[in-house]
């Protein structure tokens, strides 16, 4: 009779902490038996294809959270990014260049100015965060405010207005949409640079004095600091990186699309925070991994590119996106609470 009883206890503990997982998977499979044709490999690449981008901010936004803080910049950021590089990426010989005497750059060129830029946004981020002790809420609230006034003032540029910058050179465009003949498919080189970025984090979580840095802080910050922790240096270095991230991929954006404007990456952060309380980072800090957070990214993204081929309605899909991020959370918060 005990033994059934911590079996049930045991099942019932599994449901509890998988309860979200349990539900999306039968959500997939509710889409899958209403569409079969849903399984091919042709969605399976549009799927890892569009997850790309999202992985990379994701992740960037998973190591603030570890930290057990917040950034509602990193959209704005994107955007950013995105309009900074398609503006120095333009063809030579496109008639409406933001720039017409600029010269075709190296690719890398532009894509290092616009990582470095958002990285000091990000820098500033972690500054005002740890050294004035502003709340990660309200203090990336004000930066995503006035860094989509930054963009929209560099965006509406004369003589031609607030128009999307197109015209993107062909080094750039192949960059963020060609990839690599596998057979008769093709696989985005999106996907490799997610990979690669996700090996990185991984090796930076996990390998270095600064992951665990990162984990010491998230779980008690001030315990981290009496053991000689510098907490305001490493939070600052933590934002600092997610600023690079969302920078590189704001340039992966305007390439996948082809152009960019001033709303490029408008609430890309909500996006993400979801995905990664879904893949198990915690709100209250000091518990997540970059497996948790690919397969957050992707959970979203199957179930969104799910519900459009089944032709249900935008609405809906926000309805039900929704309300997946009020059970991650309400469970994440309640998992915590029985921890205390």
């Amino acid at each position: 009779m005990n033994t059934q009883a911590t079996k049930r206890s045991t099942v019932t503990k599994w449901l509890f902490d998988n309860v979200i997982y349990v539900f999306l998977i039968l959500l997939v499979i509710g889409i899958v038996i209403a569409s079969p044709d849903f399984l091919s490999m042709t969605n399976l690449i549009n799927i890892l294809s569009q997850s790309s981008s999202r992985i990379i901010i994701a992740l960037g936004i998973a190591g603030i959270l570890i930290l057990g803080g917040t950034d509602l910049s990193a959209g704005r950021m994107v955007g950013l990014a995105a309009v900074v590089s398609a503006s120095l990426l333009q063809a030579g010989d496109y008639a409406y260049k933001m720039y017409p005497n600029l010269p075709e750059l190296p690719l890398f060129v532009p894509i290092i100015i616009a990582m470095v830029v958002t990285g000091l946004f990000g820098t500033l981020n972690g500054f005002i965060v740890s050294k004035f002790h502003v709340p990660p809420f309200i203090a990336t609230l004000g930066m995503m405010i006035g860094v989509y006034g930054i963009t929209s003032i560099y965006f509406d540029r004369p003589p031609y207005g607030a128009q999307p910058i197109g015209g993107l050179s062909e080094g750039f465009t192949t960059f963020a949409q060609k990839g690599i003949k596998l057979g008769q498919y093709e696989f985005p080189y999106l996907i490799l640079y997610a990979i690669v970025f996700s090996i990185i984090i991984w090796v930076v979580w996990n390998k270095t004095q600064l992951g665990k840095n990162m984990y010491a802080i998230g779980g008690n910050a001030e315990a981290a600091k009496v053991s000689g922790v510098n907490v305001a240096k490493n939070i600052i270095i933590i934002y600092m990186i997610a600023g690079l991230l969302y920078g590189f991929s704001g340039t992966l954006e305007a390439g996948r699309v082809g152009s960019a404007t001033n709303n490029t990456g408008n609430m890309y952060e909500l996006d993400a925070i979801a995905a990664c309380v879904v893949g198990g980072v915690s709100l209250s800090g000091g518990i997540g991994t970059v497996p948790g957070v690919i397969t957050g990214v992707l959970i979203f993204q199957v179930i969104n590119y799910g519900l459009a081929f089944l032709g249900v309605s935008p609405y809906i899909q926000f309805i039900v996106k929704g309300a997946i991020i009020i059970v991650a959370v309400a469970f994440d918060m309640r998992k915590h609470a029985k921890k205390k």
